[in-house]
Parts: C-alpha cells; sequence; structure tokens
C-alpha cells in the first residue's frame, strides 16, 4: 500500500456497455427515459410527502429519505454512463474515479441500513400497533435515518482511502461504465488477492448483516400475523410484497458482485445496471402506483393545482 509515488495514472478509460454503435444509440436512448422517470417519479414522492399532511407519518418520512437516496444512487453512474454512448473518448479522471468509488460505496451502503430500518417500520406497525407512534417517533426516525448515513459515509471513506493509495503504474482500461473497487485492484501493480478479500468481506459484512436483519424483519411480521389470523397474511405480504421486491432486486446484484463475486464481466454489468437504474426506479413506481395513500395525495395535489389556476 506504500505506492503512491508509483501512481502515475491520471485518468482512466471506461470501455461501457456496448461497443456497436448501434446497440448505444438503443441504450442511450432507453436509459435516458428511465433516468428521466426515476428523477421525475421520486422528486413528486418528496413534493407530496413534504406538502401533504396526511403524509406527515414515520412510514413516509422514511419513504421520501428512500427517495432522496435513491435519486443520488442512480445520478452517481447513470448521467456519465448515458453521456459515455454520444462520446467516443470515454475518460474519467483520478480525482472524478474516487469520487464514484466513494459515492457508490457511501449510497448504497447507507441504502441498504435504510432498508433495514423500513423494515423495522413495518414491523413495529403490523406487531406492535398501540405502540406505533410511541416507537417509531420522530425524533427516533431522524436518528435511525442518521445512522444510516453514518454507516454509509463510514463504508464509502473505508473504500476511498484503500483505493486512493493504490500504485496506478500502467494499465488504465476499466471494464465497465463506472469506478469500482474490485476494478481497480485489479489494474494495480500488486498483488491484489489478500486486498480484494478483504475488501469482499467489508462489503460482505454490511450487506450479508443488512439483509439477515431484513429477513428477520419480515419473517416476524409473517408469524405475527399468521398467530393472530391466517387470513390476515395475505395482507400483510401485499403490504411488503414492494418493499420485499426493492430489496431482492437490490442486494442481491450487491451479493453477486462484493460478496460472492462470479467474475463474469458481461454479468457483473447487468447487476451494477441493476441497482443504479432499477431499484430506483421500483421506488416510485410501486409505492405511487400501488399505494392508495400517494394515490389520494397525488388526487388532492393535483386538486390544489388545478383550483390555483382557476382562481388566478
Amino acid at each position: 500500500m506504500n505506492g503512491n509515488n508509483q501512481t502515475i495514472v491520471s485518468e482512466f478509460i471506461l470501455w461501457g456497455l456496448a461497443n456497436s454503435k448501434n446497440i448505444q444509440v438503443l441504450l442511450f436512448v432507453i436509459l435516458l427515459m428511465l433516468y428521466l422517470l426515476i428523477m421525475s417519479g421520486n422528486t413528486v414522492i418528496l413534493i407530496l410527502i413534504t406538502t401533504d399532511p396526511h403524509l406527515h407519518s414515520p412510514m413516509y418520512f422514511l419513504l421520501a429519505n428512500l427517495s432522496f437516496v435513491d435519486m443520488w444512487l442512480s445520478s452517481n453512474t447513470t448521467p456519465r454512463m448515458i453521456t459515455d454512448f454520444l462520446r467516443e473518448n470515454k475518460t474519467i479522471s483520478f480525482a472524478g474515479c474516487m469520487l464514484q468509488v466513494f459515492f457508490t460505496h457511501c449510497i448504497a451502503a447507507g441504502e441498504m441500513v435504510l432498508l433495514v430500518v423500513m423494515a423495522y417500520d413495518r414491523y413495529v406497525a403490523i406487531c406492535k400497533p398501540l405502540h406505533y407512534f410511541t416507537i417509531m417517533n420522530l425524533k427516533r426516525c431522524t436518528g435511525l435515518v442518521l445512522t444510516s448515513w453514518t454507516i454509509g459515509f463510514i463504508h464509502g471513506i473505508s473504500h476511498l482511502v484503500v483505493v486512493v493509495q493504490l500504485p496506478f503504474c500502467g494499465p488504465k482500461e476499466i471494464d465497465s461504465f463506472f469506478c469500482d473497487t474490485p476494478l481497480l485492484i485489479k489494474l494495480a501493480c500488486m498483488d491484489s488477492h489478500d486486498l480484494n478479500t478483504l475488501m469482499n468481506a467489508e462489503c460482505g459484512l454490511v450487506a450479508v448483516t443488512c439483509f439477515i436483519l431484513l429477513l428477520i424483519s419480515y419473517t416476524n411480521i409473517l408469524i405475527t400475523v399468521w398467530q393472530s389470523s391466517k387470513g390476515g397474511v395475505f395482507k400483510a405480504l401485499s403490504t411488503c410484497t414492494a418493499h420485499i421486491t426493492v430489496v431482492m432486486i437490490f442486494f442481491l446484484p450487491c451479493i453477486f458482485i462484493y460478496v460472492w463475486p462470479l467474475r463474469i464481466t458481461w454479468l457483473d454489468k447487468v447487476f451494477a445496471v441493476f441497482y443504479s437504474v432499477f431499484t430506483p426506479l421500483l421506488n416510485p413506481a410501486i409505492y405511487t402506483l400501488r399505494n392508495k395513500e400517494m394515490k389520494n395525495a397525488t388526487k388532492r395535489f393535483i386538486g390544489k393545482y388545478l383550483d390555483l389556476k382557476v382562481n388566478s
């Protein structure tokens, strides 16, 4: 790790998702549309939850934070990936690459912890409904959200500290659409096997711990509902289906990239697109289209807007 003086690479070359021009144009159109949907959908959720008093509850407070995190998660890599489809020279500066590494792991780890917090919120709401507002008060919700950001920051800075000290002295081509720790470790002029194992273990500690806590929360929910009313299991499943879907699509790619790598380049790219594009897209799609309160809030917001337009 004492290789700072050997680092002579000032930029990296990103290979992107595809080499064919036709495929690049197609991906540009598709991913641009998806990114615009992600940003507009999550912005609508933030506006609705902030402005509608009916949504000022712990669940929607956490949902607003999830929307905010999802916008950052997608914006860290997607705009760069989209613009690279139109560029011949797909280079990224050393500093830009390091920032991508930091934000990728900071935001991803923060979202993992936030998903655990949201699962805990659903557990309290379903299993301890009489004490829900006492347990999930504003102070505790704020503390849990700050905890998720703190864990994310620590996780991100740990990766940045390791990667920024790597000795890069020659190879600078990255077979992906963004900079990431495993890809940069491969380029380092050193024996990287032990370091790669260490970083995978660190990622595994965060991802697997959060995943186990999520499984425990949902298992307790289903057991509690089953014991009180067998018919209620289906209602509980319906309530948690959206959350479980987001969790699976977000966690499984992360696990296969960092914890249990398959070492198949094209598959790693697909997994990376899934957690950086499809997870942030599912949040507004599922929580607005399937949630009655969000639908009602949308109608109220549109009604207020139309009234203001008529009165003006």
